[in-house]
This record gives C-alpha cells, structure tokens and sequence, in this order.
C-alpha cells in the first residue's frame, strides 16, 4: 500500500511562460488549457506548423449515467477535421441497446471548447443534438433524440475532487485528462416517453484532451454504484497515460482515492469472456463478466477505429488509500477497448 500521490494546486492555465504543459497530478480541474500559447514542436525539435498544431489536438467528452432500469451514455469526440458522437439507452431488463450515432464534416453541426472548467460542446442539429455545458466545473447535459429527452446537472458531493493530470504522451505531446465519478444527477429525463426518476441515479463524466499518439489504444474500465455504507465508484485505464502518470482512482463516499497502474487481461476474440483487472500493489483485484456491448469498426485513409464497449458486472476487491478494503459483488458498470488512427 506504498502508492503516494499528492496532487498539485490546479493551475488557471494549463501552460506555463515558456509554453509547457504543467505535468502532474492536480487537486481540482485546470481552468482552461490555453492552446493558443502551447510551444509544439515537431519530432525534430523545430516549430510545428500552425496546421499541424490545429489538426493534431483532439478532445472527448463523455457522461455516463447508471440508474436502476438503465445505463446511459453520450459523448462528443471532436478530432479536428471531423467530430463523431453517440447516444445510447441500455435496458437493463432487456438486455437490449437503442442507440443514435452522429459524424460531422469539420466545421458543421459542432462545437467545443477547449476547457474542462468552462465551456460548451454541440453536436447535432435543432431536432436531433446532444450538448454538453461546463460552468465553474459542473457539468450539465442535454439531449433531444426520439427515444430519449433529457436536461440534467451532474452534482459532486461535498468537498469531492475529481481526478485531474496531464501527463507526457509520445515523443513531442501531451494529454489533459479530468473524470469524476458517483456524481449524483438533477432535472429531467424521459425514455421513450415515460419519466425516469432520477433520485437514486449516478453518473461519471470524462474530460480528455491533448496532443495524443497517431496510433492510440486503451483499456477502460468504470463504476458508479450504492452499497450498505454509501457510493463507491472508480476510473481504471491503461494506454492513453502511461508515461510515468496514469489515471486509476476511486471514490468512496465522495472522497477521491489514486490508485497506482493496473493490468487489463481479457481475451480480445471473445467477447463473452470474463475479464479480470489487477494491480501488481495488490490494491485492488477484479473480475468483469460482459453481459453485452456496443461495437464499432472503421477503416478509413485518415480514420481507423475498432471499438468495444461493455456492460456487465464487477467482483473483487479494492483498497482506498487508508487501507481499507472494499468488496464488490456483482456490481454493475463498464468497460472498454478502443484503438484509434487519427
């Protein structure tokens, strides 16, 4: 249990005089990732062009929300020459998707920001759009589809901190990466026409930003769930941040915990196969059993993609920072497996 991380006062610009990114981990959200000021070079230490520094950059926002009859999920990934996103709706009972999914030429039908504190993403047109609204670190959503309406705002609890860091990535990049679980959820939804209550609700949200590997992959796993003594929630990945920083944490109650590196072992040609996560620190150890998943595959000149998300259930343990140990059974949440070429 000799993991330790203190995290450092979040920065109101990400980059420093001299056009650095400030690495490390910090307490709270960066308020803004100042672009306009980043330094980049190319691989042979010269001035990067203003074209490659527009089009390199890449952000994602994504919000899950777990509720008794269902698990739902959207997000905005805005990748310079196009933006995609989705939207989907899991019954839970059913064991079914629903699920509405956008591409957009660069420049049309989207918008983001480059902010994790303050700002809003579109996606979408007046009839059919997801938006996503970021004021003084809260999030709020909505989203207008025909089999689900919904404007909510995702509510940390008292004195929780997410988990924010930029990290090194490659030879000449960087990546901002912010995630808050076990978020309580407020305002409206409607499924297929009919009110979902929001009172025992939790949702997750995920901020991620920077100059990333052409060639990207990870492995992502996440929580947000209610037991006897209150929530417990965590954000387990390896891949994008690697280089000496990672971004595995858990809540507990609200309180953030780090965690150090974890392993992903499943068997990518079976999906149906359990997966099991693990630390070498002994901190945690977990089995994911799939129940189903979403899929997507493309093979473009500029864009390839082979994604993979899934829901099931978690068993295991995990231990907090303190040492405590927490069992889980039969839990439900996420997991995922994505490469990307941008």
């Amino acid at each position: 249990m000799s993991f330790v991380r203190v995290p450092f006062p979040a920065p109101v610009s990400l980059m420093d005089s001299d056009g650095k990114p400030k690495l490390g981990y910090f307490d709270t959200e960066v308020g803004h990732l100042s672009l306009d000021a980043f330094q980049y070079q190319n691989v042979m230490d010269k001035p990067a062009s203003r074209w490659a520094k527009h089009f390199h950059y890449k952000q994602f926002q994504f919000v899950s929300i777990v509720t008794p009859d269902y698990i739902i999920g959207f997000a905005i990934a805005d990748i310079r020459y196009l933006a995609s996103g989705f939207a989907y709706v899991y019954d839970r009972e059913k064991d079914s998707y629903e699920k509405y999914e956008w591409v957009k030429p660069k420049g049309v039908g989207y918008s983001t920001e480059p902010s994790p504190s303050e700002g809003r993403a579109f996606l979408g047109n007046t009839s059919k759009y997801l938006e996503f609204s970021i004021v003084r670190g809260q999030w709020s959503a909505n989203i207008n589809l025909p089999f689900i309406k919904c404007s909510i705002c995702l509510q940390r609890p008292e004195g929780s901190k997410p988990l924010a860091l930029c990290n090194q990535t490659g030879y000449n990049g960087w990546t901002y990466t912010q995630k808050h679980n076990t978020l309580t959820v407020l305002g409206e939804m409607i499924v297929h026409g009919n009110p979902i209550c929001l009172d025992n609700a939790l949702a997750n949200y995920d901020f991620s930003a920077g100059y990333m590997r052409r060639d990207t992959s990870w492995r992502w796993a996440s929580l947000n769930g209610r037991t006897e003594t209150g929530t417990v929630g965590f954000n387990l990945a390896n891949g994008v941040n690697e280089t000496g920083l990672n971004e595995n944490a858990l809540w507990i109650n609200g309180e953030r915990h780090l965690l150090g590196p974890v392993v992903f072992d499943f068997d990518r040609g079976d999906v149906s196969s359990p997966w099991r996560i693990y630390s070498f620190d002994g901190r945690l150890d977990l089995s994911f059993q799939p129940a189903n998943f979403r899929k997507e595959k493309l093979n473009l000149w500029l864009l390839r993609s082979n994604f993979r998300q899934f829901v099931g259930v978690f068993s295991g343990y995990i231990h907090d920072s303190d040492g405590n140990k927490y069992v889980l059974d039969d839990m439900v949440g996420l997991t995922e497996d994505h490469y990307a070429r941008w």
